[in-house]
């Protein structure tokens, strides 16, 4: 996966078109720009850690909600974004 298509992916995800198991497996083949610190690949296999983990689950009863993992891979995107101008 590119970085460019992390939003549309995270669109879909949102919208329930996207189940959150495939998603964290695209995540981690997401290719980062070289300009991103390690850092952003650390977090980032981190919040794919826990989308795995909640995919396992309905969103009631998994102690990560599949929202909150959303908004946090949203705030990692905004954030790497930022870096990269």
């Amino acid at each position: 996966m590119k970085f460019e298509t992390l939003q549309r992916d995270l669109r879909a995800a949102r919208a329930g078109e996207l189940d959150m198991g495939t998603f964290a497996r695209r995540l981690r083949g997401l290719i980062l720009p070289a300009a991103l610190p390690p850092k952003f690949g650390e977090v980032l296999l981190n919040i794919a850690d826990r989308m795995e983990s909640s995919a396992l689950f309905d969103d009631d009863s998994c102690s990560f909600s599949q929202s909150d993992l959303l908004d946090a891979l949203e705030v990692w995107a905004q954030k790497a974004q930022e870096k990269l101008r």
